[in-house]
């Protein structure tokens, strides 16, 4: 079954026929920054399976991670890490279908916002995970 999304204003729309190889919780300055939430959830997925329906200008930031938002509502689109180079991260919360995407793992959960407290039995990985996140869940 195809994985679908789109932005905010729907001008982007996104498909895949993958499910994602994983899907992570993200405690980092950089991640919370972008998406505004103080611990966003991304769905990976292989950068040659995710077809969007337009071209959006990807920004690269001194951290080296590469962001695409939705040039007419500015919604967060995909991100590539430079450490992750065969994947492209999606925020959950764009999925048609995120209930069917739980998180497995928390990244960075060392960079937390201190009033964070989850409960959950999920994998807890202080900085970026690259080896759970690189690994498929296939």
């Amino acid at each position: 079954m195809p994985v679908t999304g789109q932005c905010y204003c729907g001008a982007v729309r996104f498909a895949t026929a993958e499910d994602p190889q994983t899907v992570a919780y993200c405690h980092c300055a950089d991640c919370r920054r972008w998406t505004g939430a103080p611990m966003p959830a991304f769905a990976a997925f292989a950068i040659e399976d995710l077809r969007l329906n337009a071209d959006v200008t990807e920004i690269t930031h001194a951290s080296g991670v590469a962001r695409r938002n939705c040039p007419a509502c500015g919604s967060p689109l995909t991100a590539r890490f430079p450490y992750l180079p065969d994947q492209i991260y999606v925020p959950v919360g764009l999925l048609d279908d995120a209930k069917d995407h739980p998180p497995v793992v928390h990244c960075h959960v060392d960079a937390a916002l201190p009033w964070v407290h989850t409960d959950d039995d999920l994998l807890n990985e202080n900085g970026s995970a690259r080896d759970t996140l690189g690994l498929s869940r296939k």
